[in-house]
């Protein structure tokens, strides 16, 4: 087996690793992000999008934070880091929301950062910059 398909098969596993809640929460995410970006289209600020989703995402039953406060920690240190979680959704799923022509390879390792920091596994990165969504939505799971 190549090296492109054993990671095919890892992808999968973590997939199919993750509990029933969080696949669930994961189908509502991907159809609000779809729906607002439906409405909505390409070309706006992140900021935008961002308090859509959180309302749409909100109107649908969920706890939804905005601006979540990240801190680093390292041995024994804790630092107020600045970082920030665009959306925490109930309490499990991060999404980093993007408005950009396109994604850079620094966008996707922002997210797994975060994923490790946290302690979370699962994150999306939706980049609404898009004629459709679904080129623009990217799913990690750590």
């Amino acid at each position: 087996m190549n090296h492109q398909g054993h990671q095919e098969v890892t992808k999968e596993a973590a997939r199919k690793s993750l509990d029933a809640v969080t696949e669930s929460l994961a189908e509502t995410i991907v159809d609000a992000a779809i729906e607002v970006h439906r409405v909505l289209g390409p070309g706006l600020l992140e900021s935008v999008y961002q308090t859509c989703l959180m309302h749409t995402l909100r109107k649908r039953g969920l706890k939804v934070q905005a601006q979540v406060e990240l801190p680093i920690q390292f041995e024994e240190l804790v630092l107020d880091s600045g970082l920030r979680l665009d959306l925490l959704v109930e309490d499990r799923i991060i999404l980093e929301l993007k408005s950009v022509e396109a994604l850079q390879p620094v966008h996707f390792s922002q997210l797994l950062s975060y994923l490790r920091l946290s302690g979370r596994r699962l994150g999306f990165l939706i980049n609404f910059n898009v004629s459709k969504l679904v080129d623009g939505l990217h799913r990690r799971v750590r």
